[in-house]
């Protein structure tokens, strides 16, 4: 049995998108418990809210996976809110682990972190060579914040904390709301629905030459639980797939696989966000064997087909990629 077996877990954002994946694989590790503090009884903003949360889990280890998210847009729209929100939260709940004396906090930072000019693929060891991209640098500066209070908290207090870099996350059960959705939903909602209405074009926003990694949602819920249960280090580890994709072959991936075949009107005014993203992920399989295995082709299928399907949409038969 692994470390996490017999465990009082807390997992914050457990109801979420990554969350409920996370609930799933740690139930395979036979946990005493997992409590998922749910937002209309914890407002994890607030000390009363992070003492109630406590009193009523007890918990011995925490992943924290809530965090105010959003796409470009969204980021743009709501800098001080974003940075407000995540910075006060995952601050004062890693205070109060300390307090509560939890045996392992595990904290998952985010790739906007990076500088906007990171040479790729993105080492841990790039993390503090620049300024982050300037649409999201709130919110990516908050999350980093965790990483500092981890090892401050290690280093003086022996706390156990640990910090993980997922790269943009996709698959079913993600959020497909236009106005705070991440690219991969976006995108797949937008081309959905012009395929549904017939309509002859679609537009994207940038010129997409940027680039970007995706990992499928379950492949890293199986890598957060694993460093959950086997890793116990100071340094910052990314969790990726290693893939590299242009959003510009994104889109005609996703057209494929939709079956949509009308025009694409790339809006050159909307940002492109930072120009690469691209993980180097050795870290994560030496020091706890994790390796994504979902490939794209396979994990924006599954995707597609599960918002179609919950759309009531007709399912799309594509090609073979």
């Amino acid at each position: 049995m692994g470390t996490l077996s017999g465990k009082r877990i807390a997992v914050t954002g457990g109801a979420g998108f990554l969350g409920r994946e996370v609930c799933r694989e740690l139930e395979a590790m036979s946990p005493a418990t997992i409590f998922v503090p749910r937002s209309a009884h914890y407002d994890l903003r607030e000390s009363a809210g992070i003492e109630a949360f406590f009193s009523d889990a007890k918990p011995e280890i925490i992943i924290h996976l809530a965090a105010v998210v959003g796409g470009i847009g969204a980021n743009q729209e709501n800098p001080g809110k974003y940075f407000y929100d995540n910075a006060i939260m995952g601050i004062q709940l890693i205070e109060f682990a300390r307090r509560h004396h939890i045996q392992k906090f595990i904290s998952t930072g985010t790739i906007c972190a990076y500088p906007k000019f990171t040479p790729i693929p993105f080492r841990e060891d790039d993390l503090w060579d620049g300024y982050p991209e300037e649409t999201n640098a709130p919110y990516g500066l908050a999350k980093k914040m965790l990483l500092v209070q981890s090892q401050a908290y290690r280093q003086q207090y022996g706390f156990n904390a640990i910090t993980l870099f997922p790269v943009n996350l996709y698959g079913p059960g993600d959020n497909f709301d236009l106005n705070s959705s991440h690219v991969i939903p976006a995108l797949i909602r937008k081309i959905l629905e012009a395929k549904e209405l017939n309509s002859p074009c679609v537009e994207v926003w940038g010129t997409g030459t940027a680039s970007r990694e995706f990992l499928f949602v379950r492949d890293a819920a199986r890598g957060i639980v694993m460093a959950a249960d086997k890793y116990d280090k100071p340094s910052p580890v990314n969790l990726g797939s290693g893939e590299e994709i242009t959003i510009r072959n994104l889109v005609a991936k996703i057209c494929k696989l939709c079956c949509y075949r009308g025009e694409l009107r790339w809006d050159v005014t909307k940002p492109d966000g930072q120009p690469r993203r691209c993980l180097e992920v050795s870290r994560a399989h030496d020091e706890f064997a994790f390796s994504a295995k979902t490939r794209i082709h396979d994990g924006l299928l599954e995707t597609i087909e599960w918002y179609a399907q919950n759309r009531g949409f007709k399912v799309p038969t594509a090609d073979v990629i």
